[in-house]
């Protein structure tokens, strides 16, 4: 350590340690703490939630900053935890030397309990949220009033309707933190910010999925909250795909069950559209028709197993195309022409593929019933949220390269 931060020989400066001390018990924040552990140790420090999200800043310059959070190699990094619970991360630039480890140990300690104690407030206040969020889905109000009741303990009034939103994030590229909590409140602040009282939660646990119920009373805050979330998230995640399904209005709350099924049939429809990445319930069409199958998927994944699913393990194992270019074909109005100038693929081949489509299913794709249901088939994968294989086709005339969709 240089001399700011020991004493004669060498020795901890004690005054510099009790610094700290003084600012967690007179409740002075955690921006001060910081400061005062930057003195400490003689180095550059940046707190950072389990959200990634930056609670305070002790650094000599903006430019010394923002080199903290690109991380570079001269950048430590220290998981701070509480009972072996992370609560977030320090990153720390020595000014000198590194500091020792034992005095290291007890400053991240300090301000890990301090992190603690000031955000378990809110994460009790988010839980109880996700509490009332996975409760008003899984319909298990008996009556809108107690349902109402519990939303506005939370600042929810939907009292004049609600809808909901479901959102999926996929990195493309590795990626540090806990970037799923970081999904959770960065879609949380996109919908509040045009809904106020809206509440996020994960969908089926700790997922790179959450789910959005939001007030609506003019019945286009849904519009308006998926279009806020969406460009929270490419502001605020680079580097990730991102898809995002809406409901219609629930005018009454006891209807939310059935909002958040159809946003997430329509999220499960969109994410496998390399055209866009919102949809709409209204826009999905014949997709509808699944929609009361979305709380018992066993006749739907039933289904699928016996129409696509062979098509699927054959893309995977010889990575073909079949399943993109049966959809393909489909799209066009099952013209084999049309399909073979979409694909860039001779005629020839196309009708190469179907014939291993028949082998596979037992399904011509050239008699109507045949395309009936593997069209279904289709339907029930993306509804199932089953994402279809990709790689590149080595069929006879497909020229051993990726076949466009």
């Amino acid at each position: 350590m240089s001399e700011r931060s020991t004493g004669a020989g060498g020795a901890p400066d004690l005054a510099a340690f009790a610094a700290i001390t003084d600012a967690v018990e007179s409740g002075a924040g955690l921006p001060e703490i910081l400061r005062a552990a930057a003195r400490a140790l003689d180095a550059s420090l940046v707190l950072i939630d389990r959200a990634a999200g930056v609670l305070a800043v002790a650094a000599r310059s903006p430019a010394d900053e923002r080199s903290l959070l690109r991380g570079g190699d001269d950048v430590v990094r220290v998981e701070l935890r509480v009972a072996e619970a992370p609560v977030g991360q320090l990153r720390m630039r020595a000014r000198d030397r590194t500091p020792d480890g034992a005095l290291l140990r007890l400053v991240t300690t300090l301000i890990a309990s301090e992190v603690e104690r000031v955000r378990a407030p809110e994460r009790a206040s988010e839980e109880a949220a996700a509490a009332f969020l996975r409760a008003a889905l899984a319909g298990e109000f008996a009556e809108g009033d107690q349902l109402l009741a519990r939303g506005r303990e939370i600042g929810a009034d939907l009292a004049g309707g609600a809808g909901v939103v479901a959102v999926r994030a996929h990195p493309r590229t590795a990626t540090e933190l806990d970037w799923r909590r970081r999904l959770l409140a960065v879609a949380r602040r996109g919908a509040r910010a045009v809904a106020p009282g809206a509440v996020a939660a994960f969908a089926g646990g700790d997922g790179g999925e959450v789910v959005v119920i939001f007030p609506d009373r003019d019945g286009d805050a849904g519009r308006r909250v998926a279009s806020a979330v969406m460009r929270e998230l490419e502001a605020a995640l680079p580097g990730f795909a991102f898809a995002l399904g809406r409901s219609r209005r629930a005018a009454d709350p006891l209807e939310l069950p059935r909002a958040g099924d159809e946003a997430l049939l329509a999220l499960n429809v969109v994410e496998g559209d390399p055209e866009r990445s919102i949809l709409a319930y209204e826009e999905t069409g014949t997709y509808q028709l699944l929609l009361p199958y979305m709380r018992d998927p066993a006749e739907l994944r039933r289904f699928y197993e016996e129409t696509v699913r062979p098509l699927v393990a054959y893309d995977e194992q010889y990575e073909t195309d079949l399943l993109g270019t049966l959809a393909t074909f489909l799209d066009c109005d099952a013209n084999v022409n049309a399909t073979a100038a979409r694909l860039i693929t001779h005629r020839h081949t196309i009708r190469y593929r179907f014939e291993r489509v028949r082998e596979l299913t037992g399904l011509d794709v050239s008699s109507t019933d045949g395309r009936e249901k593997l069209s279904l088939g289709l339907k029930a994968m993306r509804v199932l949220g089953i994402a279809a294989p990709r790689g590149p086709a080595t069929e006879p005339g497909a020229g051993a390269g990726r076949v466009r969709r």
